[in-house]
């Protein structure tokens, strides 16, 4: 793929990407205005997060690494994939209802796992009706993933990203009216409507964004039908390749339930202190809503647009044409990531503050601070992923569960150690730094195995080009950290000032240290324009 192609390609994903994390954001944003950031809004967060950690637990890890690949070959069959791809949607389709019905019986036990300090509390059973109305999504999420990835193989990306911004659209209806018709709740006075009310309306958002992908994929040549004739080959081969999918997202679980463990712990002994100030999992999530914003809008939609590729040069057995695929949409994406991650560090309380204004300073402050620890993280994050996508080319899932397995047991044992040591107003930063630096880990380990498929990234190619960005960033950055108090308006002027400031400065000093992919990528995209 050229760099005229792949831009294109992630260009429209980059646009869809960015309006849906920007409707995000304002959900979160409303539902912070709703919930708070203390208990009652953890209890929500607790529960709307567990579709995702199961979702990623039984599906996630295994569309990527290895449903992709064969969806990509099946396309080359003389039906165009129908038959393959009608089994998979099938058999996925059929598991994935009965594991909900399961999940949404045994609620409370999740509850019990990942929120072990809620036991004998009110916040237990708030939590656990939560769950039972938001469980329903795993279905919908996988139902959506496939249909997808069915879309990008046919070279339609765009769908995949703007449908979310359908979900996000009516998440934000539902907690506008909330937000206009009901007297900020409690843990205490919340109602058993309420909770049951704004958990469907956060399942109908994923059923819309599900459904909304059937008339892309009936305008292609594949046609979905359900098919019970499971004992295809290829389909044997993905679901024994899922196994290993499987444990790679299993581990990453593990990692995460430490995390929203330890939060909401920290959050009661906080409450048991006399500290109101929003501690806990909600501050975590909603600092993660904003670090993840450049990840999701640049290196997810490059790498959407360039797996396919990967996956055809690994077919050919071309190691060189992939590691220079690999350090290109690295070096692309870091030319976001990087200055990115300085804004979060140095201007993570002005952004939270700006952003969350229908809270009290404390509050905003604290989501400031995590996403200041969270910030460094963002860089080695982009890289590992890039750098696993490597060996999804491959479908070699194994690999995959080692590098993995050794970033969580980083950000575990750092998590335990940072819980154990910091006062509990504390510990929620302390888990953002942690998370942050097993990615560190993460991004070492997959460039070293990729050495197995003889694709050699060299500390010169990635490091050393990060660290000149970096050093340009703060170039900039510092002095306007510096000056920022002196900027005159309010919060939302002086942010703009900030980040504009700090922005064009950064491109200037890139363009007179002559860094190449700055040059390029404006010159490619003026090119794609006209």
């Amino acid at each position: 793929m050229n760099d005229k192609s792949l831009l294109k390609s992630s260009t429209v994903m980059a646009v869809g990407t960015i309006v849906s994390r920007i409707t995000g954001l304002l959900r979160g944003l409303l539902l912070v205005a709703v919930l708070g950031t203390t208990l009652l809004g953890d209890t929500f967060n607790v529960a709307n997060t567990m579709p995702n950690i199961l979702y990623n637990l039984i599906l996630g890890g295994a569309l990527t690494a290895v449903f992709v690949p064969q969806i990509v070959r099946s396309t080359k069959e003389a039906d165009g994939g129908s038959a393959f791809i009608s089994r998979l949607i099938t058999v996925t389709s059929v598991f994935l209802a009965g594991f909900v019905v399961i999940a949404v019986l045994f609620a409370p036990i999740f509850v019990r796992i990942f929120a072990s300090s809620y036991i004998g509390r009110p916040e237990f059973e708030i939590t656990t009706l939560f769950m039972r109305f938001c469980l329903p999504q795993i279905f919908f999420m996988g139902l959506f993933a496939l249909l997808s990835q069915v879309a990008n193989a046919k070279g339609k990306f765009g769908p995949m990203m703007w449908a979310p911004v359908l979900n996000n659209l009516i998440g934000i209806a539902v907690l506008a009216w909330f937000l206009q018709y009901s007297i900020k709740p409690t843990v205490q006075t919340i109602p058993t409507s309420e909770i049951i009310w704004i958990a469907l309306g956060t399942t109908l958002g994923y059923v819309a964004q599900a459904v909304i992908l059937l008339p892309v994929i009936s305008k292609t040549k594949i046609k979905i039908r359900p098919r019970f004739d499971w004992r295809d080959p290829e389909l044997r081969k993905s679901i024994h390749l899922a196994s290993w999918a499987l444990l790679f997202a299993a581990i990453s679980q593990v990692s995460y339930l430490v995390t929203v463990n330890l939060s909401t712990g920290a959050a009661v002994k906080a409450l048991g202190e006399g500290i109101e100030t929003g501690v806990g999992f909600t501050p975590f999530s909603n600092a993660l809503l904003i670090f993840m914003l450049p990840h999701s809008i640049v290196t997810i939609s490059i790498m959407t647009a360039l797996l396919p590729t990967l996956s055809r040069l690994a077919h050919e057995v071309k190691p060189n044409l992939i590691h220079d695929q690999l350090v290109k949409a690295m070096r692309l994406v870091g030319l976001i990531t990087v200055p990115s991650a300085i804004a979060f560090l140095l201007f993570g309380r002005l952004m939270t503050e700006t952003l969350y204004f229908g809270i009290s300073v404390e509050d905003s402050n604290y989501l400031g601070y995590t996403l200041s620890a969270l910030a460094l993280g963002l860089m080695p994050m982009s890289v590992n992923l890039i750098a696993l996508r490597g060996l999804n080319a491959f479908e070699n899932v194994k690999l995959q569960v080692l590098s993995n397995a050794i970033m969580n047991i980083v950000a575990v044992i750092v998590s335990i150690a940072v819980a154990l040591s910091l006062p509990a107003k504390w510990v929620t930063i302390g888990l953002a730094g942690s998370l942050a630096l097993s990615y560190f880990f993460g991004a070492w380990s997959t460039i070293y195995l990729l050495k197995r498929y003889e694709i050699y990234i060299s500390i010169r190619e990635v490091f050393g080009f990060y660290l000149k960005l970096t050093v340009l960033a703060l170039s900039v950055a510092v002095p306007v950290w510096f000056l920022q108090n002196s900027i005159p308006g309010g919060n939302l002027l002086r942010l703009i000032v900030v980040l504009v400031l700090s922005g064009f400065g950064y491109l200037v000093l890139a363009k007179v240290a002559r860094v190449a992919e700055v040059s390029g990528a404006i010159r490619v995209l003026f090119k794609y324009k006209r």
